[in-house]
């Protein structure tokens, strides 16, 4: 049995290419994937050949964000059979070290995690049409799942997990910089949580216009309406929580400028060393929260997707088959015109 996988060779450098698909061992399923998302860090990984530290230094399928249909099951495998639709978790924790013991799994000292180069050899993705994993990674959809939507459950746990640390958003005043699918999921689900405002900015309107679909109060394209922000920043600031998703050193600083005193900063978005006005942190008293992955909140997000209690649709922007790669992480990179773009594999009609 072959399959085609999107194959990152070094920076500037993907490949389509076809490879030898194994039968699943105990424990294990093949799976056809119907979908993938383009995450940043597939975007870095390609166009920056690495993250901060973490560099790609062999070939490494990339995806992480994926959905698919069992095709197949190994021995021991229970819940799962032959056409089952899931969603595919690519975190993958030992279950044994000592943060796992504190249920802390996303800081699992062994952590594999689909798609990422973080480790040597690399953790290869899920970009391709056909892939064997762990049963436990698939969680089971309906029949009439969207295929698209429920590839999105990875970033949206991201957010989710994000307000969870927060220390909670119902009632309060909210601040989301960077509209990209992070920070639009992110107002998705700070709006599901019951926040009372929630304001976004980035430099682009079209990711701002799909913000307001997914629930803001209020979208600022800070190019061009920056003197909006003003008022927020009067009496020591307005929001008592900011989401910053975007990394750059101004959203940061805006963000510290913004937040009334003893108001939290969740750090969502990942970029190399960054400068911070550490002075406005200590007269205001801000708290820095960084936020990582997740772990319970896949399975959160999966319910939240296939009930509808989050819609994800707005921030679909673009599906693209995988022999179109190239352009699809083109597509991607533009961010006047897309949010989310999805590659399609060979399982069919998504």
């Amino acid at each position: 049995m072959k399959s085609r996988v999107c194959r990152l060779h070094g920076q500037n450098d993907l490949r389509i290419e076809t490879v030898d698909v194994i039968q699943p061992g105990p424990g294990q399923v093949l799976v056809a994937v119907h979908a993938g998302g383009i995450c940043g860090s597939d975007l870095h990984y390609v166009n920056e050949g690495g993250i901060g530290a973490v560099r790609v230094r062999e070939p490494i399928i990339l995806g992480h964000e994926v959905s698919g249909q069992v095709l197949a099951v190994g021995k021991g495998v229970e819940g799962l059979t032959m056409g089952t639709k899931v969603a595919i978790n690519p975190s993958r924790p030992c279950g044994a070290c000592s943060f796992c013991a504190k249920k802390l799994k996303m800081h699992c000292l062994n952590m594999r995690f689909n798609g990422s180069a973080a480790r040597l050899p690399h953790d290869q993705g899920l970009f391709r049409d056909k892939a064997v994993i762990d049963a436990t990674q698939c969680l089971p959809l309906p029949e009439n799942a969207n295929m698209v939507a429920a590839a999105c459950s990875e970033p949206l746990a991201v957010c989710l997990h994000a307000m969870k640390i927060s220390g909670g958003v119902r009632g309060k005043r909210i601040l989301i910089t960077g509209a990209g699918a992070i920070g639009s999921l992110c107002v998705a689900a700070a709006a599901a949580a019951g926040a009372a405002e929630i304001v976004i900015t980035d430099l682009h309107d079209e990711p701002l216009a799909t913000a307001m679909k997914m629930g803001a109060s209020r979208a600022i394209n800070i190019c061009r309406d920056a003197v909006e922000m003003d008022v927020y920043a009067k009496d020591k600031g307005y929001f008592h929580l900011a989401f910053e998703c975007s990394a750059a050193a101004s959203a940061i600083r805006s963000a510290i400028a913004m937040l009334r005193p003893r108001g939290v900063l969740i750090q969502v978005g990942v970029a190399g060393e960054t400068p911070v006005p550490i002075n406005a942190l200590v007269a205001k008293e801000i708290r820095v929260q960084g936020s990582y992955r997740f772990h319970d909140e896949f399975a959160e997000a999966v319910g939240a997707i296939i009930s509808g209690r989050i819609d994800v649709s707005p921030i679909m922007s673009l599906r693209c088959p995988l022999e179109d790669a190239n352009a699809a992480f083109n597509a991607a990179a533009d961010r006047t015109r897309t949010v989310r773009v999805h590659l399609t594999f060979e399982a069919g009609s998504v």
